[in-house]
């Protein structure tokens, strides 16, 4: 699929999206404290990222740990045979899937990579068995099931690379 053209940030954008990406409920005041800003002028970025697409939508991002019953599971796919056809077909049935919460194109031996979060065990396996098992071009897939996430995110790295390299530095000098 194509990307989008990408979104020319200043640093003042880097810094509020760094922050939103941490805690999108904070005031505006708040944040413009925190980058140097009005809340009205925060409030006119935030809605040119809207506009321009760089926040794609606000949503509460739920702990699966607190949830009783939550199972997590990594697919992988690999697909019998490659045409754009094919592989549009496969991504229309993952994204008309509510417990597919991820879905990757790979490069390498596997086509795809997916993540499925259910309710139960029984419903996992019904949700993978009803995506994958006799599904019209899934030549082979492999269920990971997670026994215990040790990172989970959804930050995008927005920062300035060459920022990132001059911290680092800054902090491993100071250790010495």
């Amino acid at each position: 699929m194509p990307r989008k053209p990408a979104f020319q940030l200043d640093e003042i954008d880097r810094k509020l999206l760094d922050l939103l990406q941490n805690d999108a409920a904070r005031p505006l005041y708040e944040l413009g404290d925190l980058v140097g800003l009005s809340a009205s002028a925060v409030q006119r970025r935030l809605s040119r990222y809207r506009s321009g697409g760089v926040i794609a939508k606000q949503i509460a991002v739920l702990d699966p740990d607190a949830v009783a019953g939550t199972v997590l599971a990594c697919v992988l796919v690999t697909l019998e045979r490659e045409s754009k056809r094919l592989h549009t077909d496969f991504r229309q049935r993952l994204l008309a899937a509510g417990e597919v919460q991820q879905c990757y194109d790979l490069a390498g031996a596997w086509d795809y990579l997916v993540m499925v979060a259910a309710n139960s065990m029984p419903r996992c396996r019904t949700v993978i068995d009803d995506l994958f098992l006799d599904a019209p071009n899934v030549k082979r897939y492999e269920t990971l099931f997670v026994f215990e996430p040790i990172k989970r995110g959804l930050n995008i790295p927005i920062r300035n690379p060459d920022e990132l390299s001059r911290r680092r530095a800054a902090a491993s000098g100071s250790r010495r």
